[in-house]
């Protein structure tokens, strides 16, 4: 199961080098892995670990992010889901990839408590 957001880096997500604050970049990260888990165990998810992010080439203000998330693999209540970030200069639709890394899912009931991960439909 895949999600994808699509960004712009303004002025107000940069630092004082006009590169995207590191933060941010997880916080959209954290949302596109988030996206991509629910969409496989269809109900609400939460963060329990954020793993091996590594930052390999800065993203600069007016450049379009794109944050790729795929569940790779599924526990009994948690996934966990691989993250790419790519960058992409309009002028030149040159596309880089900058930033990867991991992050840990858990499916929850409606009082936050783990429940298991169904059973995708064609594993049914």
């Amino acid at each position: 199961m895949r999600a994808t957001l699509l960004q712009s880096v303004f002025p107000s997500d940069s630092n004082s080098l006009g590169t995207l604050f590191a933060g941010t970049l997880v916080g959209w990260m954290d949302k596109a892995s988030a996206y991509a888990a629910m969409r496989r165990v269809h109900g609400p998810v939460v963060t329990v670990a954020m793993e091996g992010i590594e930052f390999r080439r800065p993203i600069r203000v007016g450049e379009l992010v794109e944050v790729d998330a795929n569940v790779v693999r599924v526990g009994t209540s948690s996934l966990r889901v691989k993250v790419d970030v790519w960058r992409e200069r309009l002028d030149t639709a040159g596309r880089e990839l900058c930033v990867e890394g991991h992050f840990t899912m858990v499916a929850v009931d409606s009082d936050g408590r783990p429940t298991p991960v169904p059973p995708e439909a064609d594993e049914a």
